[in-house]
C-alpha cells in the first residue's frame, strides 16, 4: 500500500462465504467450519425486517464448550452475534481497521444493501491490503 492509495474492503474480502439458518446445531455449524475452512458463519435473516448475525468458532468456544453444552442440542441463534456489524465492499480498508479495532471484532460480512458480496477479516486487511489490490 503506497502513501495516497487507497485500497477497498472489496479489493482484500473473501467473495465465498457461507450463509446458515439460526435453527442449525452447533454441530452442524461446526461441521460447515470444518469442510469450508471458514473463519465465520453467517446467519440467514428470518424474514425481510430482520438482520444478519455471524457466529465465529471463538464463539463456540465461549459459550458452548467452556460451557460444558451440547452442540448437538445447542442451535445457533443461541450463541450468535446478531445484528452482525457489517462494512460496505467500497470503505477504506483503514477505516475497516479501525472499526474492528473499536468494535473488539476480528472479521465481519461485506454488504452492498441487502446482498452479501463476501467476508473480510483482520488476516486479510493486513496481508492483502499492505500488497495492494489484486
Amino acid at each position: 500500500m503506497t502513501h495516497g492509495s487507497v485500497v477497498r474492503v472489496a479489493d482484500v474480502m473473501e467473495p465465498d462465504h457461507v450463509v446458515i439458518e439460526g435453527t442449525a446445531t452447533v454441530a452442524e455449524a461446526l461441521e460447515v467450519l470444518r469442510n469450508r475452512k471458514t473463519p465465520f458463519l453467517i446467519v440467514a435473516k428470518r424474514h425481510e425486517d430482520d438482520e444478519f448475525g455471524v457466529v465465529m468458532v471463538s464463539d463456540i468456544a465461549k459459550q458452548v464448550l467452556a460451557r460444558n453444552r451440547s452442540p448437538e442440542r445447542t442451535n445457533v441463534y443461541e450463541i450468535m452475534s446478531k445484528p452482525a456489524l457489517s462494512v460496505k465492499p467500497n470503505m477504506d480498508i483503514r477505516y475497516c481497521a479501525r472499526l474492528f479495532d473499536r468494535f473488539g471484532i476480528s472479521a465481519a460480512p461485506v454488504l452492498d444493501g441487502d446482498s452479501i458480496k463476501g467476508i473480510v477479516t483482520y488476516d486479510q486487511l493486513v496481508l492483502k491490503g499492505f500488497a495492494g489490490p489484486t
